[in-house]
């Protein structure tokens, strides 16, 4: 339900004046969400701002939401003066909080992680594919990685591997599983990180190394790439070196996505499942 261009009665300087509201919409969870897109003096914010929570508060609403697009920067100001915070931002707007009840807020918290893939891609000569970066720890130290990328927003983790072989390396990829996922803290931007680790099966050979951020790319025969120092050394690497390995002598079976279909929206899901494992019984 949208609140528009209601007037609220203030007290300004010893009278009571009639006050514009900011336009609303109430949310699911008692409260109410505003999406400032009017060029406005601060000041006259600052006023639609309070007569606004008054009218909140005498209604019983609790977390109010603001999204402030870039081009409005200048009322995040008086937004912060009256108690409001820092919600989280992206590229094109700023999403400010505030609590109305007394006590701790129960508003959720920004996204915790980020999530990453690695891209585990072999073909039927035991050559995998790998990558030397241009760029991060890897940086000059001849190490030779699996192709590895962020999910976008929006991307599915499937989808996201095959994009990143793609682009990394021009190869075209079938999805097949997840073989493993890894949790860690303090990653990027003190944020936590989840990094699932996939295999994919090429349906192209042909490389085209990405100029921007891959040095060289080939097909490595797996003994080699495995004998690397940076695989031996590195006790992620290593497990994860088990684990394809277990995959491609058929004693693992990793996680593959079954779609789903949601009653409250139109947009698709996946479960990842070891399905193989489910002793002839069907994912529905």
């Amino acid at each position: 339900m949208r609140s528009r261009s209601g007037m609220e009665q203030v007290l300004v300087e010893n009278e009571v004046q009639q006050v514009r509201l900011l336009d609303s919409v109430n949310d699911e969870h008692g409260g109410v969400i505003v999406e400032l897109s009017e060029s406005m003096d601060s000041k006259v914010f600052a006023s639609m701002l309070k007569a606004s929570l008054a009218l909140w508060r005498s209604q019983g609403k609790r977390g109010v939401w603001i999204k402030v697009p870039i081009e409005l920067v200048n009322l995040v100001e008086a937004a912060v003066k009256e108690g409001f915070w820092f919600h989280h931002a992206e590229p094109k707007y700023l999403m400010l909080a505030f609590w109305i009840p007394e006590g701790a807020h129960t508003l959720p918290a920004n996204a915790s992680h980020r999530v990453g893939v690695g891209a585990f891609v072999m073909n039927k000569k035991r050559e995998v594919l790998v990558v030397q970066e241009k760029s991060g720890i890897f940086q000059g130290k001849g190490v030779w990685k699996f192709p590895t990328g962020v999910v976008d927003e929006g991307e599915d983790i499937c989808a996201a591997a095959i994009r990143e072989v793609k682009e990394e390396t021009a190869i075209d990829t079938e999805f097949l599983e997840v073989l493993a996922f890894r949790q860690s803290h303090k990653s990027f931007f003190e944020k936590s990180d989840l990094f699932f680790v996939c295999m994919l099966r090429p349906l192209s050979f042909d490389i085209e190394k990405q100029e921007s951020e891959i040095e060289d790319a080939r097909w490595m025969p797996w003994d080699e790439y495995e004998a690397q120092p940076f695989v031996q050394n590195h006790e992620l690497v290593k497990h994860l070196v088990d684990i394809c390995k277990a995959k491609e002598d058929e004693a693992y079976f990793g996680f593959s996505p079954v779609p789903l279909a949601s009653k409250f929206s139109n947009e698709k899901s996946y479960l990842y499942v070891n399905d193989r494992d489910l002793k002839g019984s069907k994912v529905r």
